[in-house]
């Protein structure tokens, strides 16, 4: 008897200002995953928030275009409902069940998708899904929130102030120019894909970048500037974690902007593997795999590191759903240490329904 495709529900798009890179991204894991094991089924999330359950032939416009992408437009609007041992998807037009997955890989970029919202969603939902749950996604989005845990576990990061946009003052920031110097970067604390980061050089452009970061979220960082390398590591797996060869980013632009990331592909060179001395290897990794646990990761993310010139090594961030566009990191790490972009795609989907079987034996009751 010939066995059953597992039916992967990859959600996509979103309501966050990565909703770009989300379709990229989706695309090449639609291309590479294993058509011979797994039937996919799209689910896409409009800039909206609508989930929408498009065509498979030709679910995006304008597809090779970074600039120009966007989802091709459905009639089927869908919700997705608990159902025993899979979820149902239910057309919210006439209330008819249209589908179900086994199993749900989740390639939201940023707010409303990889900060736990979706995770909580399909955790209810009580279906497997590709990537950390719901704490270590909300942990890996909020900025401030994993700076913290970080500098607490003792891993070193960048020194950074938080400004919140209904309390902060003229006065604060005279005060963090003089505590972090010059220049320094500001971000929104709760995105990513370099969206909303400004690098400033002068006390001028502060206020002009401060108001950029501000656009996107209502709480934002201001992080010391670390002259040093941008070496990047993936991390897989549940609770024994692996760190792949790490990589380096060598920016062509004024620092790995979302135009670098995304849209111009000589932005940025990508060194695989980053010519590193072993013993360098060897601490990004074994900093990378902690920052993995400190922040209570499973399934997947990508450790971002500074490395200077005297050796030492900062954490800069962690991202729970890295990029999968052709030119991410994330993917191309994993591709040299040796797991080739199916092959990845088909771990982190076992992650999930190994980790969602584990889960499944643990009492809900007290009797």
């Amino acid at each position: 008897m010939k066995k059953r495709k597992v039916r992967v529900g990859i959600i996509f798009g979103g309501r966050s200002a990565e909703h770009e890179v989300s379709l990229q991204s989706a695309k090449n894991i639609v291309e590479a995953i294993d058509k011979r094991k797994y039937e996919v089924v799209l689910i896409a999330v409009d800039k909206k928030g609508r989930w929408l359950l498009p065509g498979s032939s030709k679910f995006l416009l304008q597809a090779e275009n970074p600039r120009l992408i966007k989802l091709h437009r459905s009639a089927t609007s869908v919700v997705l409902t608990p159902n025993a041992g899979a979820a149902q998807l239910v057309s919210l037009s006439d209330h008819r069940p249209v589908g179900k997955v086994d199993v749900v890989f989740p390639i939201l970029h940023g707010p409303f998708g990889e900060d736990g919202t979706v995770q909580g969603l399909l955790k209810l939902a009580n279906i497997p899904y590709v990537g950390p749950d719901v704490l270590g996604s909300a942990i890996g989005m909020d900025k401030d929130a994993q700076k913290r845990l970080l500098r607490e576990a003792g891993i070193p990061v960048a020194k950074f102030q938080v400004l919140r946009r209904s309390t902060y003052t003229r006065k604060d920031l005279v005060k963090i120019i003089k505590n972090l110097g010059l220049p320094l970067f500001v971000k929104p604390a709760n995105l990513g894909s370099s969206v909303g980061i400004s690098k400033v050089k002068s006390k001028n452009a502060f206020l002009k970048a401060i108001k950029e970061a501000f656009a996107y979220d209502n709480k934002i960082m201001v992080e010391e500037y670390i002259e040093g390398r941008e070496i990047e590591c993936s991390v897989l797996g549940n609770e024994e974690p692996r760190a792949s060869i790490p990589g380096e980013v060598i920016p062509q632009h004024e620092f790995y902007s979302y135009e670098a990331k995304y849209i111009d592909e000589k932005g940025a060179i990508l060194e695989i593997p980053a010519k590193l001395p072993k013993s360098t290897i060897r601490k990004v990794q074994k900093l990378a795999v902690k920052t993995f646990k400190t922040l209570c990761c499973e399934g997947m993310a990508r450790v971002d590191l500074f490395l200077t010139g005297k050796g030492k090594v900062y954490v800069n961030e962690l991202n729970t759903i890295p990029g999968f566009t052709k030119i991410s990191m994330y993917p191309k790490l994993w591709e040299a240490s040796g797991i080739s972009y199916t092959k990845l795609i088909d771990r982190l989907i076992s992650l999930a329904i190994e980790r969602h079987e584990r889960d499944g034996k643990l009492k809900t009751s007290y009797r």
